[in-house]
């Protein structure tokens, strides 16, 4: 099937030759959050709004399900609940859905992890400008050519292809690759 075999050569083409230390960074993050109790906090649009509630899940059960001594991760995708999503989408503005709650619940020390296939959606810009504020560890997957939101965060997991589908694959092996390193460490203490 040449579309699949097309598919999964863009996939792999775009892959950054600094792709292990980035991830060891976003890994190495999410980690002092466990260890620290801190909270990660995850939000991105459409198909990355689904991603962020499955990494979330992975984060919270599949990352810390036989921990030895460890409370897990506590972990939340903004876009989980809806009421809340859209009382600030009708009163504040969508560009404020999830800034609104990163000002609101995010801490010193806490982590914010964004997706987002451009780079450049208002709603994810301005929760990294308040993270950021907030002295909130912020961390970013992108595709396209990262947007604007690539030079904004502290470290920045870019892959460049302008397809969004492989944008949001990627966001699910980096944070499968991310959950099965915190169980290994999350088993040893």
């Amino acid at each position: 099937m040449v579309l699949a075999k097309n598919y999964l050569q863009r996939l792999i083409s775009c892959t950054p030759g600094d792709i292990e230390e980035k991830i060891t960074k976003l890994i190495n993050e999410i980690d002092e959050c466990r260890k620290n109790n801190n909270v990660v906090y995850i939000c991105g649009n459409g198909g990355s709004a689904a991603n962020a509630l499955h990494i979330s899940n992975d984060l919270h059960y599949g990352a810390c399900k036989n921990a030895k001594n460890s409370r897990g991760i506590k972990v939340e995708a903004l876009a989980s609940n809806t009421s809340i999503l859209t009382c600030l989408g009708n009163d504040l503005g969508y560009e404020q859905i999830f800034s609104h709650q990163v000002e609101r619940k995010g801490m010193k020390g806490d982590m914010l992890l964004v997706l987002s296939g451009s780079g450049n959606s208002k709603n994810i810009i301005n929760a990294i400008e308040v993270g950021r504020k907030k002295e909130m560890k912020t961390i970013g997957i992108f595709g396209y050519d990262g947007g604007i939101c690539k030079n904004l965060v502290d470290i920045a997991i870019h892959f460049d292809v302008n397809d969004m589908q492989i944008s949001e694959d990627w966001q699910l092996i980096v944070g499968h690759i991310c959950m099965q390193e915190i169980l290994i460490r999350s088993k040893q203490g």
